[in-house]
C-alpha cells in the first residue's frame, strides 16, 4: 500500500470503477504544437494548413492497460477537439471519449447513466479550473503535481508526477494498490498469454480496428 496516502484517500480509491482524465496538462504536459503542413492546391500554388500535435507518455499508456486488467474502465473528457486526441484514444481503446466539452459534468452524468455507477465510483484526474466541477462531485478527485494551486487544494490526492510525465500512471497505480490488485495486474500485463496487454498502445497511430 502507498503509505504516503492517508487512509481516507485509500478508502475513496478502493471504490473506483471508472477513471476519467482531462487531456491537456494531464495526459500531456499542456504544450500544444501547431505545425504548418504544405497543401498543394488545384492551381499549383502550395498553401499550408496548421496541424495540432501533442506528446504523450508511454507510462500513462501502460496505466490504461493495467487499469483494464484490474476491471476498471477509462475515458477522457476535454474541451478541445483534436484529431491527435482521437488517435490516442483509439490507440488505447478508451471506453469513453468526449471532446469539445466545456462543461464536463454533462458527459459524467451520461457515463453514470450508461454504466450504472455512482459518483463515488468515479475518479477524475485534472489540472485546471475547468476540471473543478467534476472534481468537486466525484468520489476520488486527483490533481497532477503541476496543476493550478486552487485545483490541488480541492483534490483528494495530488500525484507525485507532473502532467504528461506519468501522472495518470500514478493515479491508476494508487487505485489498483488501494484495491490490493496492483501486483496481480502487473504480472498479468507482462504475461505473454495475457490477451489484453499486447493489443493496447502498440503505436499504430490510432489505425486500429
Amino acid at each position: 500500500m502507498n503509505l504516503s496516502a492517508p487512509e481516507s484517500v485509500i478508502a475513496r480509491a478502493r471504490k473506483i470503477k471508472i477513471i476519467l482524465f482531462d487531456v491537456d496538462g494531464v495526459l500531456t504536459d499542456g504544450s500544444i504544437w501547431l505545425i504548418p503542413v504544405p497543401v498543394p492546391s488545384a492551381n499549383g500554388v502550395t498553401a499550408s494548413k496548421m496541424v495540432e500535435a501533442k506528446g504523450y507518455n508511454a507510462h500513462d499508456g501502460t496505466a490504461i492497460s493495467l487499469a483494464r486488467l484490474g476491471g476498471l474502465k477509462c475515458g477522457i473528457i476535454t474541451k478541445r477537439i483534436s484529431e491527435t486526441v482521437q488517435m490516442r484514444a483509439r490507440d488505447l481503446k478508451l471506453e469513453f471519449v468526449y471532446l469539445g466539452q466545456a462543461f464536463k459534468m454533462k458527459p459524467v452524468r451520461e457515463i453514470m447513466e450508461k454504466e450504472g455507477v455512482t459518483l463515488d465510483e468515479i475518479a477524475y484526474v485534472g489540472d485546471d479550473v475547468i476540471d473543478l466541477p467534476v472534481m468537486r462531485k466525484c468520489g476520488f478527485a486527483v490533481a497532477v503535481a503541476d496543476a493550478r494551486e486552487r485545483v490541488k487544494a480541492e483534490a483528494h490526492y495530488v500525484t507525485p508526477s507532473r502532467g504528461g510525465h506519468g501522472a495518470a500512471r500514478d493515479a491508476v497505480e494508487l487505485i489498483l494498490e488501494a484495491k490490493g490488485i496492483l501486483d496481480r495486474c502487473i504480472e498479468s500485463y507482462i504475461d505473454e498469454d495475457n490477451p489484453i496487454a499486447p493489443s493496447m498502445d502498440i503505436g499504430k497511430g490510432g489505425d486500429l480496428k
